[in-house]
């Protein structure tokens, strides 16, 4: 990641979603120990070393630049046009898609990550392919822009089951299209 990049989103993270240092550690320090940890699979015992804090410390710091970071993801992965009154050009335009397609409005999908499990939780992560993993749903437009990611679910999670959960708990936010248009 380049400086401008780190900077951009320190900037975005402290001024709009609540990311906070303390006397003893910066909001600077927080996101970099963050970004060690996602990026590089770092150990808290490791970026404990690193940074020279405490095992305690760099976990509740972790914990809280996620939460913001999970806070800015909702506002950047979102629909254009959250009421979908457009026609994608890219089936407007061609015949071959036009007017079978002229209502939908994206795709949906998943994709197995795989995930670092305490080992006394890694039963119901353990997916069809025998390791331990994470089942996301993705949703994106015609534009290939991410309009909803769903992710965290156990790698047995059936897509259906994750499907079910993003549209019916209200506090997924699934971008529901309007009314006649399902």
């Amino acid at each position: 990641m380049s400086k401008d990049i780190f900077v951009d989103l320190l900037q975005q993270l402290v001024e709009s979603h609540g990311l906070k240092g303390s006397r003893s550690t910066t909001a600077r320090e927080v996101l970099a120990i963050t970004i060690n940890i996602m990026a590089h699979n770092m150990s808290m015992r490791e970026c404990m070393e690193r940074f020279q804090h405490s095992t305690e410390t760099i976990s509740r710091y972790f914990s809280r630049c996620l939460t913001a970071i999970i806070k800015l993801s909702q506002n950047l992965i979102a629909p254009v046009d959250g009421q979908f009154t457009n026609t994608p050009a890219k089936i407007l335009n061609d015949d071959r898609y036009m007017p079978y397609f002229k209502d939908c409005i994206g795709a949906i999908d998943g994709t197995h990550v795989d995930a670092r499990i305490p080992v006394d939780e890694q039963v119901p992560y353990i997916g069809r392919h025998g390791y331990t993993s994470q089942n996301i749903m993705a949703v994106c437009d015609f534009d290939m822009t991410f309009t909803f990611v769903m992710a965290g679910w156990e790698g047995s999670a059936h897509d259906s089951r994750i499907f079910h959960s993003a549209i019916t708990d209200r506090r997924w936010n699934f971008p529901h299209p309007p009314a006649g248009n399902v």
